[in-house]
């Protein structure tokens, strides 16, 4: 038999991928007709490939007909390589109509496909800004067919998971990793897209969103979505042997995107591109992707048992009850977490030292009492970088394969699985833990490091009680660092390796709006590495202090924006509103029939009593856009006194899910205390449970007028 080329693999298989697309549309139009709605549940960006490429909505089944003509348009046959990759385009195109079928008439096609999950949410997607950006994620990747054996299947995931790297499966490699055990879903970075081959569909949904979400890339900008995607999205495939000639055709459109191929089948590949790469061995899949995209993996050393991950992946990791061997819960008993700068001569590098039972004295599922103390000491430290290293034990902590935790200061909660400790985990490995991280993180002010850790109940309550007071000494030192107070701001340009032209600019009182990054923390950027992200900007006098408005910061934004950016102000929502990339964790709109604003954050679902979901407001503003009437930010910045503070404060604010505002509801309340003397301000505030939506406007009116709610006071925003 003569060898196929690839050229012809790629084309045949976009004619089956086209057939197969045919045939849904054929089977759907059985039963609806082509006014019948067509949508992915849980996005402002339609079906995002097809809106991506063609700048069209595909709102109905009648549009995503004549789109599908559009995909079979793309699937050109010459034997040139741009037509190789345009048609791998408009399979995947293809691809993504076969899915939108499956979600007409059923909004959750997957729910009973265990464990696939079909779709990826907007609000997915947001979240992976950060780490993304910060190279938590160093990048994805896409595990196509089944592997040799289901061993192998869960040692290629699981050494992508301990990079940290996020892993999408399609097909027979879901089912291998679910019959082995291995957790999957969206918080633990292995997520089972579908059975079949069209629902990869979703996993380039992922990348040409972030392009729109992020990039700032406009709907049917069909070169700038590739070029977006293949400069700035680390994906790479991984596709098992056999690989059909329909995987070939969706593997052209990966390249075409940016996203090398690796695969162990070397029958009928050539001639072979530079972005098909054959590898032999499947155990090697994992570096080859690594070195093929360039994904840049962050190692740190942790002295852990054998067999327990440390990697990022894991930070979103649930302990039930049942699986735990230990807890400690610091609602119930003593537990905290503390780190102090002290003086080098009081540290003694590496010493762990353990006060009290360790685990293996605790029967399963027991409670127990917890401190854990680091004493940190180096030339450059000061204590305002305390609180700053203190807030990150929650995801150093989390990132260690088996445990979880939750809150922070005193009112911690951290589980150890059963299986962790069975590997052999002990207390001594929180302290390694703790010590790897703040010595590689913080290299630049930490110069020796010790962590204690205490289970010992009398001395756990003493140091409680020292922890409490050191707590409350922070938060007068905080509650004095205002804007008026500081002789500098910081800019964060964290976010531009996504969003080339956003600038954050963080303030005392104005964290950065993906909610991670505070003044301190700014500064101890800036103190570890001052040619990094966050750079000084020293204030200078203001233009206009009311609105917000310096010349400096002017300055700063038109620089590091590279000229995209002219003129910011940090105070108002209508004038130069600060930018937005887009892994905002909250979103506020106007709400013109009040006169306020609407405040939603990324894990609410529901629309809001503006007619629009998170998602949708969301797509107002993003990629490092100025619009007025819309700024993303992150949740603590609702209870900041500058808050709008040029368009009437925080008492613009009318409705915000509940969820929010428990959030931030006791500084909130103060906040309002102290600018408009009103008490339990946050109960005058809407919420769903008053109005849910844009037709409840009345409503809202009735709640606002009955509350005496001060936005009725104040001058209409437009």
């Amino acid at each position: 038999m003569a060898m196929k080329k690839l050229f012809d693999r790629v084309f045949d298989g976009s004619d089956e991928m086209f057939a197969w697309a045919e045939k849904s549309i054929a089977e759907v139009s059985a039963k609806y007709d082509d006014s019948t709605p067509v949508a992915f549940p849980n996005t402002a960006y339609f079906l995002g490939i097809l809106y991506a490429m063609t700048g069209k909505k595909n709102q109905t089944l009648g549009e995503l007909k004549e789109s599908l003509a559009w995909a079979r348009s793309q699937m050109t046959k010459e034997e040139r390589l741009d037509d190789v990759f345009t048609s791998g385009i408009g399979t995947a195109c293809a691809a993504e109509v076969i899915e939108a079928c499956k979600y007409i008439g059923n909004n959750a096609p997957y729910a009973e496909d265990a464990p696939y999950l079909g779709h990826v949410t907007d609000a997915e997607v947001r979240e992976l800004g950060v780490p993304l950006v910060t190279g938590d994620i160093p990048g994805f990747v896409v595990l196509i067919g089944a592997a040799p054996t289901d061993e192998l299947a869960v040692e290629i995931i699981k050494s992508y998971q301990n990079k940290s790297i996020f892993v999408f499966l399609v097909g027979e490699c879901a089912k291998q990793a679910e019959r082995m055990g291995v957790g999957m879903g969206f918080p633990v970075r292995v997520f089972p897209v579908g059975a079949e081959l069209p629902s990869v569909a979703h996993v380039v949904s992922v990348a040409v969103r972030a392009a729109m979400i992020f990039g700032g890339v406009q709907p049917g900008d069909y070169e700038g979505i590739k070029k977006y995607t293949f400069d700035r999205i680390n994906a790479a495939v991984n596709a098992f042997d056999p690989v059909p000639d329909i995987t070939v055709a969706c593997g052209g459109g990966a390249i075409a995107y940016g996203f090398p191929v690796i695969t162990n089948d070397e029958k009928d590949m050539w001639p072979v591109p530079r972005s098909l790469i054959i590898q032999p061995d499947v155990k090697q899949f994992v570096e080859t992707a690594i070195e093929a995209r360039g994904m840049k993996v962050k190692i740190t050393n942790v002295d852990l048992p054998e067999g327990v991950g440390y990697a990022t992946a894991f930070e979103g990791e649930v302990i039930r009850r049942k699986d735990m061997q230990v807890e400690a819960d610091g609602s119930r008993h003593d537990c905290l977490e503390l780190c102090r700068a002290v003086d080098l001569n009081d540290v003694e590098d590496h010493k762990i030292t353990v006060i009290g039972n360790d685990l293996d004295t605790y029967e399963f599922g027991a409670q127990m009492n917890l401190a854990l103390v680091a004493e940190v000491a180096g030339k450059k430290m000061q204590s305002d970088f305390e609180p700053v290293f203190e807030r990150q034990f929650h995801a150093w902590v989390n990132e260690i394969e088996g445990v979880m935790h939750t809150g922070q200061r005193d009112l911690i909660r951290i589980r150890v699985s059963k299986d962790t400790f069975d590997k052999g985990f002990r207390l001594r490995h929180f302290g390694e833990v703790l010590y790897a991280k703040i010595m590689s993180e913080y290299d630049a002010v930490v110069d020796k490091c010790q962590v204690t850790i205490y289970t010992d109940a009398d001395k756990v309550h003493e140091l409680r009680v020292e922890a409490n007071a050191i707590y409350d000494k922070r938060d007068e030192r905080l509650k004095s660092l205002n804007d008026e107070g500081v002789a500098d701001f910081y800019t964060c340009i964290m976010c531009q390796s996504f969003s080339p032209s956003h600038v954050c600019v963080v303030t005392p009182e104005r964290l950065g709006l993906c909610g991670a990054v505070s003044w301190l923390d700014a500064k101890a950027t800036y103190q570890l590495d001052n040619s990094g992200p966050c750079q000084i900007i020293p204030k200078g006098d203001a233009t206009d202090e009311k609105i917000g408005i310096w010349q400096n910061v002017d300055d700063a934004v038109n620089k590091y924006s590279m000229g995209a950016l002219e003129h910011v102000t940090l105070y108002s929502i209508m004038q130069d509103p600060m930018t937005s990339c887009g892994c905002f964790e909250c979103i506020c709109g106007i709400e013109p029939m009040t006169g306020g604003v609407v405040i939603v954050n990324r894990e609410f679902v529901p629309t809001t009593p503006l007619g629009m979901t998170f998602s949708e407001m969301a797509s107002m503003t993003g990629g490092g856009v100025q619009t007025p009437g819309y700024m993303g930010h992150g949740k603590h910045y609702i209870a900041s006194k500058k808050f709008m503070a040029a368009d009437g404060g925080p008492a613009r604010i009318v409705w915000m899910p509940k969820s929010l505002k428990d959030l931030v509801h006791d500084k909130l309340n103060a906040t309002a205390k102290e600018l408009y003397g009103i008490d339990d301000y946050a109960e005058m505030i809407a919420d769903e449970t008053v109005v849910e939506s844009a037709d409840e406007l009345d409503k809202l009116m009735e709640f606002l007028t009955e509350k005496g709610h001060p936005v009725l006071e104040l001058e209409p925003l437009i």
